[in-house]
């Protein structure tokens, strides 16, 4: 798989109730990422993930979390707009909101 194109920079989602940033990785397709607000703030954690660009300026983003929760991301990093959709033991869950780039 080839350099994710935003390698090496951090983003922050903003989803109203879920606050999080994702940074990643400039060497390799690993992402750290940390909620900053709401309920679950202070979770943190590194992952591996898979990628690929579609039509528009949208990239897909998925990963799998230690607890077995699968996380796939439609961010368009151009226009600052995120869609997730994650799978938890209680379900399927859906959130839109703000993406930005974070200053290092």
């Amino acid at each position: 798989m080839s350099r994710f194109h935003f390698a090496g920079r951090t983003f922050e989602v903003n989803y109203g109730d879920l606050v999080a940033t994702n940074t990643y990785a400039a060497d390799k397709n690993n992402l750290t990422y940390e909620i900053t607000g709401g309920s679950l703030k202070g979770a943190t954690a590194k992952v591996a993930f898979e990628w690929k660009e579609l039509d528009g300026g949208n990239f897909v983003i998925s990963w799998q979390e230690a607890d077995g929760s699968t996380v796939v991301h439609i961010d368009n990093f151009e226009k600052g707009s995120s869609l997730t959709f994650f799978t938890t033991p209680i379900g399927l869950l859906s959130l839109s909101g703000s993406l930005r780039e974070l200053a290092d």
